[in-house]
């Protein structure tokens, strides 16, 4: 894709043209969305180890983050109320400075082995109440935040992504030798030597065994 052409008449600018092209939204689509996180929702939140989390700046810079823990560390508050950790990162603090920005998220829960999903619309805030913060201890170490997200919209999402990819299917799995490392990753665009990426893995794999909390 080196020599990749983007011819601007096969661009698609318009909901309309977008619409015949790809077909009509049915009525049982809209229908599945609420606004509230209703009780089977909160179960599969409740088995939940690990979302994504989007948010935007004031500019409209999109970002996406990990958020993982065991199993129902997102809280359900209430029904219209998300409780989450923030855990020590790499302190760039993207999300947290993006929500002071602008208030917008969406949240993408996943379950291990299952092909569905929940998605989750609404808007964030940041605390550190320590009532808040108190139930979220891990090791005996708390986070220094918490993120409220207000609920506005939840639905579930179908397999198919999952099955295409065949995400939880462990023989299409690669092997670990042929995937980067995160070395691999932060310092290959900076030239850096062999030497000084072994560096940064040994930083990294030291992170992982002090800071994970």
């Amino acid at each position: 894709m080196n020599n990749l052409t983007i011819r601007p008449e096969f661009l698609i600018d318009d909901e309309t043209q977008l619409r015949s092209l790809c077909g009509e939204t049915t009525d049982s689509i809209w229908a599945k969305a609420t606004t509230v996180i209703t009780e089977p929702m909160q179960r599969f939140i409740a088995q939940s180890p690990f979302c994504c989390l989007s948010s935007q700046n004031a500019a409209g810079k999109a970002d996406l983050s990990p958020r993982g823990d065991p199993p129902g560390f997102v809280t359900v508050a209430n029904e219209s109320t998300l409780l989450i950790p923030d855990r020590p990162g790499n302190r760039r603090y993207d999300t947290l400075r993006n929500v002071l920005q602008s208030p917008n998220v969406s949240l993408l829960f996943m379950i291990p082995g299952v092909s569905i999903t929940l998605r989750v619309n609404g808007t964030a805030q940041i605390s550190n109440d320590p009532e808040l913060i108190a139930p979220f201890s891990m090791q005996g170490k708390l986070p220094k935040v918490v993120l409220l997200i207000h609920v506005e919209e939840a639905y579930g999402h179908c397999a198919k992504a999952i099955l295409r990819s065949k995400l939880w299917d462990p023989a299409a799995m690669p092997s670990l030798e042929t995937v980067p490392t995160l070395g691999d990753l932060m310092m290959h665009h900076r030239k850096a030597p062999a030497e000084e990426v072994a560096i940064v893995e040994g930083m990294i794999a030291k992170d992982l065994d002090d800071s994970m909390y």
